[in-house]
């Protein structure tokens, strides 16, 4: 067999939330409630389903940067905790063919108790990496952080959130993944930081890797994409190339805000 023609690929995904409408006093009430319920065989408390994706399809191949977009509660993050296996679909179907990086969160697998060394070797052998590979490319892993080698012998918990995303995105940067799943991890570094971020993102890209990111920033859109996806009310409202569905997406949230 040869190589897969696409790197991502998702058919008709639907994924359901419940929605409790109970709640209880305190943890003693909610416990007896749940064991009534297993007596009495039925639900312990009432619920609605909330729809977050419904039935989306869609393609990405290698070298190729997609953009996800849409308003809060539009079904983006869902989308990615999928792709980056958190939650599983009600129905449908998400592969990824190769291996993948999610930055979620940037920062969020660290230890605030391990020192700034000890979180780069901690997490570079959690996504993959042999303490020889860590120990390769450490110095390069630091200075595209920009963080002093006394800073790096410092527990995590004494960082700002900023070196907090500048560490965590420098170690991503050195990995050899085929496939980088970003959720608005750039929209909070400084702007020197974002473009470092986007000069390591394009050339990923010309490696043939794929990058779905999901972003509020049209202008993080604009830098990277190639192709776009909206989001809306968990469809697709349009797909296509980047100035076309900008144009709309910007023609709608105008005429929402009007």
């Amino acid at each position: 067999m040869g190589e897969p023609r696409y790197t991502i690929e998702v058919d008709n995904l639907v994924k359901d939330f419940r929605v409790y409408h109970r709640t209880f006093g305190s943890i003693k009430s909610h416990a007896a409630a749940v064991a009534k319920s297993l007596i009495l065989g039925r639900s312990h408390g009432e619920y609605d389903t909330r729809r977050a994706l419904d039935g989306v399809s869609f393609r990405v191949g290698p070298g190729e940067a997609v953009a996800v977009i849409g308003r809060n509660g539009s079904g983006k993050s869902t989308l990615l905790s999928i792709l980056s296996r958190v939650y599983l679909p009600t129905t449908g179907e998400a592969r990824i063919h190769g291996r993948v990086v999610g930055l979620l969160e940037l920062g969020s697998g660290f230890h605030p108790e391990l020192t700034g060394v000890e979180n780069v070797f901690f997490n570079g052998a959690i996504l993959g990496l042999s303490d020889e590979q860590i120990a390769e490319r450490f110095e390069s892993i630091v200075a595209f952080a920009e963080i002093d080698s006394q800073a790096m012998d410092l527990p995590v918990r004494m960082y700002s959130s900023g070196m907090q995303i500048r560490l965590a995105f420098a170690l991503a940067a050195h990995l050899d993944e085929e496939v980088l799943l970003v959720d608005e991890g750039l929209a909070v570094g400084d702007q020197a930081f974002q473009q470092k971020c986007f000069a390591r993102m394009e050339e990923f890209k010309r490696q043939s890797r794929t990058i779905l990111l999901v972003t509020h920033s049209l202008w993080h859109v604009e830098r990277i994409a190639d192709r776009v996806i909206w989001l809306d009310k968990g469809k697709i409202r349009m797909e296509g190339g980047v100035e076309e569905v900008l144009a709309a997406y910007k023609e709608f949230m105008q005429a929402g805000t009007a």
